[in-house]
């Protein structure tokens, strides 16, 4: 239980951070951040940055249908954190086990694949169901690990 609550706080003072950064013009990105992001992301459009307290976070678009991402880097531009837009069926087949037999009746949106510099990923998304609605995060291995109502 007190992992559950120390995840689901780490996940809202994410939220709650990102809701605070200062968008900055690209000339104010140290030059190793530009580099390794034109480097592991050279086909990224639409790109925007900000400043979030001692990160520098990149939104950005990839492919024909524009899926998001957000990825932070340190200043030294090593990559902390890769938030990307994915689809239901691109989920493990362990968290899609989960999501139909406790969530059936559910519908899924939002999904959202996480990964953190130690290579750990997490899945948030928003299950909705007529007036209920909950934003959950599950590991790699279908494991619940928040679950907020919204």
């Amino acid at each position: 239980m007190n992992r559950v609550i120390i995840i689901a706080s780490f996940t809202l003072i994410s939220f709650a951070k990102t809701a605070f950064g200062q968008d900055i013009p690209q000339s104010q990105v140290p030059s190793v951040i530009i580099n390794n992001f034109q480097q592991t992301f050279p086909k990224a459009n639409d790109v925007e940055w900000e400043l979030d307290g001692e990160h520098y976070k990149v939104d950005f678009e990839t492919g024909l249908l524009g899926t998001d991402h957000d990825v932070w880097y340190d200043k030294t531009g090593k990559l902390t954190r890769h938030k990307e837009e994915i689809s239901k069926s691109d989920l493990p087949q362990k968290v899609l086990k989960k999501i139909n037999s406790e969530f059936g009746s559910y519908r899924v949106d939002d999904v959202k694949k996480i990964t953190e510099e130690d290579n750990k990923v997490t899945y948030t998304l928003e299950l909705k169901k007529l007036i209920e609605e909950w934003k959950v995060v599950f590991d790699s291995e279908g494991n619940l690990l928040s679950k907020l109502a919204e």
